[in-house]
């Protein structure tokens, strides 16, 4: 049975409590609501007395920040979490970072930074795995004094995270004064309607936190409104009872063991085009025109320490134009690299590579297999758009435009086929063929264009190379410079007898053109057959007589 200890039994029991461990720490884990990833977690103090029960801190703290007794409780849980820490390490665990509250009575006649680093030599843990968190509140009224003691924490390495942020009066000027690692947001701002006034006002302090390049955590997150909510305005860490209450030391255990963990790095910096909290804010603009006007969109981050993907967002005309059936939640937990093969995952990447350097937009067309319960095996071919549009030190953020050209380059490969058995066939007959590439102006010859004529596999700003070469004469050079003006505009069909090569020997040259599926003009299919004396001129267009 419980029941609330007085003030004069807390103290007459405290010191038993410290040394049999009644009081002790749980631990509270931070989550990355984007990918489910633990990313540390928060160490808390909880005093448990064999006679009276669990006791609530917030009868307790007071009492013993009263009576000049929470440095010791503070420097007792420190060397708990080290022990903890030094057993994960033992037993072959991976460690993750864990936060430890720094009251402002350890920093007031106390060496804390030094009794803590001592602390820490003694178990042999990294720095980095340890983090020191204080209140907004304990830094009014010292902040001088807090400010030196943030130098050292830093000196020897330690992470600093500013708890509560948000709650007080002052905490712009503190943020100002004070160097943190990381700002932990207070939740009681979505604690009534999400948005409002309290959105607004978190929204603007997570931009904020991005200029500055601090990571952001959520504290007190109950719901999954509330968790979407903070995602949508860029704030993906969330500590809170939607995922977990804080749990005793073996079930914290069994945690580590089973989630992935990743670590905590800044927001990112997004380019000067772009306003991160427009970007990310439902209501914005940007979002309405992301999730109606630009076609199938997504975003998605790339490291590029180990060249992993990960989709951050997508839009609905993604989910229609390439999702097979998928959800958005199916789309954004999935592996992007399962099932695409080794070619088309190193074009995909060369082009977020190029994207990188050039900082334009880069465009890749490749292959993927899509599984779903709906759909079943499907291959589709994407064209991806992608432009950087944010950047860390080795994490960037990127915006793409998608369509799925599975139909244009099935219709193109039967074309392709029956070009082949064309050109194979035009072997036997005075006929010379080639492909042209409008967009990019290139020109890829038939075998006798380039036995016959010394041409190469391909001409890069055709037709200007074979008017060099002399293979269209000319006087006929302005007028084949307009077909390929035409075949831009969108022309279906071109045709007329030209005289070739320096013989000037009459050809019958055609162009057939091929569209995409919005009338786009793609390639054009060209072929030149020799006249025989009784064809008729079918030039008729006087725009093709160089004449006129």
């Amino acid at each position: 049975m419980e029941k609330r200890m007085t003030e004069s039994e807390l103290l007459g029991n405290f010191r038993e409590a410290i040394e049999n461990e009644y009081i002790f720490v749980v631990y509270q884990p931070q989550i990355n609501h984007s990918t489910g990833r633990m990313i540390g977690a928060e160490a808390l103090v909880r005093w448990k007395d064999p006679e009276n029960g669990m006791q609530f801190p917030s009868d307790f703290i007071p009492v013993l920040e009263n009576n000049g007794l929470i440095f010791d409780t503070d420097i007792h849980v420190f060397e708990m979490v080290c022990k903890f820490q030094r057993k994960c390490l033992d037993e072959g665990m991976g460690l993750i970072p864990i936060s430890v509250n720094m009251s402002r009575f350890d920093i007031y006649d106390h060496n804390y930074v030094e009794q803590i680093e001592e602390i820490r030599k003694k178990y042999d843990i990294p720095v980095k795995y340890l983090r020191i968190e204080i209140t907004e509140s304990s830094a009014i009224g010292g902040i001088e004094l807090v400010s030196d003691v943030l130098d050292k924490l830093h000196e020897l390495g330690y992470l600093v995270e500013m708890d509560d942020f948000g709650s007080g009066y002052s905490s712009l000027n503190i943020l100002k004064d004070l160097d943190v690692d990381i700002i932990k947001l207070d939740m009681t701002f979505l604690s009534g309607n999400i948005g409002g006034r309290g959105g607004t006002i978190l929204s603007s302090m997570v931009n904020m936190a991005r200029w500055l390049k601090t990571p952001v955590i959520a504290e007190g997150v109950e719901t999954m409104t509330q968790a979407d909510y903070m995602n949508s305005i860029g704030c993906n860490y969330i500590q809170g009872y939607l995922y977990y209450k804080p749990l005793r030391e073996e079930e914290f255990i069994k945690e580590i063991s089973v989630l992935n963990h990743e670590p905590t790095v800044s927001d990112m910096s997004l380019i000067d085009t772009i306003e991160a909290g427009k970007f990310w804010n439902p209501e914005s603009m940007e979002t309405l025109i992301f999730s109606n006007y630009v076609g199938a969109a997504a975003v998605f981050s790339y490291d590029s320490r180990d060249e992993s993907v990960e989709v951050l967002r997508v839009n609905k005309k993604y989910i229609k134009e390439v999702g097979m059936g998928r959800s958005e939640k199916e789309i954004i937990s999935s592996d992007p690299w399962e099932n695409q093969d080794e070619k088309d995952r190193k074009l995909f990447m060369d082009t977020v590579k190029k994207a990188i350097e050039s900082g334009e937009e880069e465009v890749c067309e490749h292959w993927r297999t899509v599984c779903t319960e709906m759909c079943g095996v499907e291959k589709i071919c994407v064209r991806s758009s992608i432009r950087i549009i944010g950047r860390t030190e080795n994490r960037y953020l990127f915006y793409t435009m998608v369509r799925n050209i599975t139909a244009e380059k099935k219709q193109y490969n039967e074309l392709y086929n029956s070009e082949r058995r064309f050109r194979f066939a035009s072997e036997q007959a005075n006929v010379y063929a080639w492909e042209y590439d409008i967009a990019t102006k290139r020109m890829r010859p038939c075998y006798r264009c380039m036995r016959d004529l010394g041409l190469p596999p391909l001409l890069e700003n055709y037709p200007e190379p074979a008017i060099d070469a002399g293979i269209f004469p000319q006087d006929y050079a302005d007028m084949y410079r307009g077909w390929h003006k035409k075949l831009e505009e969108g022309v279906d069909h071109l045709e007329a007898i030209i005289p070739l090569t320096i013989g000037r020997v009459p050809f019958h040259v055609r162009y057939t053109t091929e569209f995409d599926e919005n009338g786009k003009p793609l390639k054009a299919y060209g072929s030149a057959t020799m006249v025989v004396e009784d064809e008729e001129n079918p030039e008729g267009n006087p725009e093709e007589n160089p004449e006129n």
